[in-house]
Protein backbone atom coordinates (compact mmCIF):
# COMPACT_ATOMS: atom_id res chain seq x y z
CA UNK A 1 0.00 0.00 0.00
CA UNK A 2 1.32 3.55 -0.62
CA UNK A 3 0.38 6.36 1.78
CA UNK A 4 1.05 10.16 1.09
CA UNK A 5 1.62 12.63 3.69
CA UNK A 6 -1.32 15.32 3.53
CA UNK A 7 1.53 17.99 4.55
CA UNK A 8 4.79 17.14 2.47
CA UNK A 9 2.27 15.08 -0.01
CA UNK A 10 5.71 12.55 0.78
CA UNK A 11 4.66 9.09 -0.48
CA UNK A 12 5.60 5.93 1.33
CA UNK A 13 5.39 2.13 0.80
CA UNK A 14 3.53 0.49 3.82
CA UNK A 15 2.79 -3.00 4.03
CA UNK A 16 -1.12 -3.74 3.53
CA UNK A 17 -0.79 -5.94 7.09
CA UNK A 18 0.70 -2.58 8.70
CA UNK A 19 -2.62 -1.18 8.66
CA UNK A 20 -5.20 -2.93 10.34
CA UNK A 21 -9.22 -2.32 9.43
CA UNK A 22 -9.15 0.01 13.06
CA UNK A 23 -6.31 2.53 11.34
CA UNK A 24 -3.12 3.48 12.74
CA UNK A 25 -1.40 6.40 13.94
CA UNK A 26 1.41 6.79 11.40
CA UNK A 27 3.97 9.72 11.37
CA UNK A 28 5.85 11.57 8.20
CA UNK A 29 9.78 11.18 8.41
CA UNK A 30 10.06 14.23 6.35
CA UNK A 31 7.98 16.47 7.84
CA UNK A 32 7.17 14.89 11.38
CA UNK A 33 3.51 15.34 10.59
CA UNK A 34 0.79 12.84 12.10
CA UNK A 35 -2.33 11.28 10.86
CA UNK A 36 -4.44 7.99 11.49
CA UNK A 37 -4.21 6.15 8.28
CA UNK A 38 -6.97 3.93 7.30
CA UNK A 39 -6.93 1.06 4.26
CA UNK A 40 -7.49 2.19 1.13
CA UNK A 41 -10.00 -0.20 0.69
CA UNK A 42 -11.88 1.20 3.65
CA UNK A 43 -11.03 5.02 2.96
CA UNK A 44 -11.87 4.45 -1.00
CA UNK A 45 -15.25 2.79 -0.45
CA UNK A 46 -18.01 5.66 -1.11
CA UNK A 47 -21.04 5.45 0.83
CA UNK A 48 -24.08 4.68 -1.50
CA UNK A 49 -26.86 6.61 -1.86
CA UNK A 50 -30.08 5.28 -0.87
CA UNK A 51 -32.95 7.19 -2.93
CA UNK A 52 -35.55 6.25 -0.29
CA UNK A 53 -36.21 8.03 2.93
CA UNK A 54 -35.10 4.80 5.60
CA UNK A 55 -31.51 3.94 5.36
CA UNK A 56 -30.90 0.63 6.21
CA UNK A 57 -29.13 -0.14 9.76
CA UNK A 58 -25.80 -1.64 8.54
CA UNK A 59 -24.98 1.55 6.64
CA UNK A 60 -25.99 3.37 9.48
CA UNK A 61 -23.87 1.75 11.54
CA UNK A 62 -20.66 1.51 9.41
CA UNK A 63 -20.94 5.27 9.02
CA UNK A 64 -21.01 5.72 12.98
CA UNK A 65 -17.86 3.27 13.24
CA UNK A 66 -16.36 5.38 11.08
CA UNK A 67 -17.40 8.77 12.81
CA UNK A 68 -16.25 7.20 15.83
CA UNK A 69 -12.66 6.08 14.50
CA UNK A 70 -12.19 9.44 13.53
CA UNK A 71 -13.21 11.08 16.83
CA UNK A 72 -11.28 8.12 19.43
CA UNK A 73 -7.80 9.33 19.11
CA UNK A 74 -4.77 7.72 20.79
CA UNK A 75 -4.05 9.50 23.47
CA UNK A 76 -0.13 10.39 24.03
CA UNK A 77 1.00 10.06 27.48
CA UNK A 78 2.55 13.51 28.30
CA UNK A 79 6.14 11.99 30.33
CA UNK A 80 7.68 15.01 32.13
CA UNK A 81 11.40 13.93 31.95
CA UNK A 82 12.46 16.25 35.10
CA UNK A 83 10.68 14.25 37.10
CA UNK A 84 12.20 12.49 40.01
CA UNK A 85 10.80 9.12 39.56
CA UNK A 86 11.61 9.40 35.23
CA UNK A 87 15.58 10.21 35.84
CA UNK A 88 15.67 7.67 38.47
CA UNK A 89 14.16 4.71 36.13
CA UNK A 90 15.80 5.58 33.16
CA UNK A 91 19.46 7.23 34.02
CA UNK A 92 19.71 5.91 37.58
CA UNK A 93 19.92 9.32 38.84
CA UNK A 94 18.66 9.90 42.57
CA UNK A 95 17.85 13.34 43.27
CA UNK A 96 18.85 14.45 46.99
CA UNK A 97 16.54 16.71 48.35
CA UNK A 98 18.06 18.59 50.80
CA UNK A 99 15.57 20.10 53.37
CA UNK A 100 14.64 16.38 54.50
CA UNK A 101 16.39 15.70 57.49
CA UNK A 102 17.47 11.95 57.37
CA UNK A 103 19.10 12.64 53.99
CA UNK A 104 20.14 16.05 55.49
CA UNK A 105 22.80 14.64 57.10
CA UNK A 106 24.84 12.89 54.61
CA UNK A 107 24.09 15.70 52.06
CA UNK A 108 26.32 17.87 54.29
CA UNK A 109 29.06 15.24 54.96
CA UNK A 110 29.43 15.06 51.37
CA UNK A 111 29.72 19.23 50.87
CA UNK A 112 32.16 18.99 53.66
CA UNK A 113 34.50 16.17 51.94
CA UNK A 114 34.04 18.11 48.95
CA UNK A 115 35.62 21.30 50.68
CA UNK A 116 38.43 19.05 52.15
CA UNK A 117 39.43 17.44 48.89
CA UNK A 118 39.20 21.17 46.71
CA UNK A 119 41.08 23.00 49.33
CA UNK A 120 45.12 23.28 49.45
CA UNK A 121 46.26 23.38 53.30
CA UNK A 122 49.33 24.94 54.93
CA UNK A 123 51.90 22.31 54.04
CA UNK A 124 50.54 22.18 50.41
CA UNK A 125 51.57 25.76 50.23
CA UNK A 126 54.86 25.07 52.12
CA UNK A 127 55.73 22.35 49.55
CA UNK A 128 54.19 24.04 46.15
CA UNK A 129 56.79 27.18 47.13
CA UNK A 130 59.72 24.71 48.05
CA UNK A 131 59.03 22.92 44.31
CA UNK A 132 58.44 26.22 42.61
CA UNK A 133 61.83 27.64 44.09
CA UNK A 134 64.14 24.78 43.76
CA UNK A 135 62.86 24.93 40.06
CA UNK A 136 64.05 28.59 39.84
CA UNK A 137 67.06 28.25 40.96
CA UNK A 138 68.20 25.18 38.80
CA UNK A 139 66.84 26.86 35.85
CA UNK A 140 69.08 30.01 36.74
CA UNK A 141 71.61 27.47 37.28
CA UNK A 142 71.95 25.77 34.14
CA UNK A 143 71.39 29.21 32.02
CA UNK A 144 73.75 31.41 34.62
CA UNK A 145 76.25 31.79 31.62
CA UNK A 146 73.55 32.75 28.79
CA UNK A 147 72.23 35.27 31.62
CA UNK A 148 75.83 36.43 32.29
CA UNK A 149 76.88 37.30 29.11
CA UNK A 150 73.42 38.96 28.23
CA UNK A 151 73.37 41.04 31.16
CA UNK A 152 76.94 41.30 32.54
CA UNK A 153 76.03 42.87 35.71
CA UNK A 154 74.08 40.25 37.02
CA UNK A 155 77.26 38.42 37.52
CA UNK A 156 77.72 39.24 40.96
CA UNK A 157 73.93 39.12 41.98
CA UNK A 158 74.17 35.08 40.32
CA UNK A 159 77.63 34.65 42.50
CA UNK A 160 76.68 35.92 45.89
CA UNK A 161 73.24 34.07 44.86
CA UNK A 162 74.83 30.62 44.42
CA UNK A 163 77.49 31.25 47.47
CA UNK A 164 74.81 32.23 49.89
CA UNK A 165 72.98 28.82 49.12
CA UNK A 166 76.16 26.80 49.51
CA UNK A 167 76.67 28.76 52.96
CA UNK A 168 73.10 27.14 54.03
CA UNK A 169 74.23 23.55 52.71
CA UNK A 170 77.08 23.80 54.70
CA UNK A 171 75.25 24.93 58.05
CA UNK A 172 72.84 22.57 57.16
CA UNK A 173 74.75 19.60 56.79
CA UNK A 174 77.08 20.21 60.32
CA UNK A 175 73.92 21.07 62.18
CA UNK A 176 73.09 18.04 61.36
CA UNK A 177 76.17 15.91 61.82
CA UNK A 178 76.42 14.56 58.39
Amino acid sequence: MIIQCNKCQKSFVVPDSAISSNGRLVQCSACGNQWTQYPKNLTNKSPKKIKSKEKPKKAVTSEKKIVSRKKSKKKTRNVDVYSDEYLQKKHGIKIIDPSSFSEKKTYNKKLKNEKINTSLGFYSYILIFIIVTTSLLGIINLTDQIIISNFPMTENYLTYLFETLNNFKTFIFDFLDL
